[in-house]
């Protein structure tokens, strides 16, 4: 085994099978996603509010938005 992997005891917990995370692959949060390939199963955090984030670290934009409406026929028009 590599210092990546580590081995873990299955339980039961009610009807639910469980196993414990080693603290060394702790995920941030309350909640993860979880599916199979194959034989492996893949647990994958889920990230909240990290776009935000990312957006929020961007610069500002600083060429105006083109105005779209300008090739739009009229309302009353396309509504018919």
């Amino acid at each position: 085994m590599s210092t990546r992997e580590r081995r873990v005891r299955l339980f039961r917990n009610g009807r639910n099978q469980a196993l414990r995370i080693p603290r060394e692959f702790e995920f941030e949060g309350e909640e993860a996603l979880i599916h199979k390939e194959g034989d492996r199963l893949i647990v994958e955090p889920i990230r909240k509010g990290r776009l935000l984030a990312l957006l929020a670290s961007l610069p500002p934009l600083t060429e105006p938005f083109p105005d779209i409406d300008d090739d739009l026929p009229p309302v009353d028009d396309a509504l018919l």
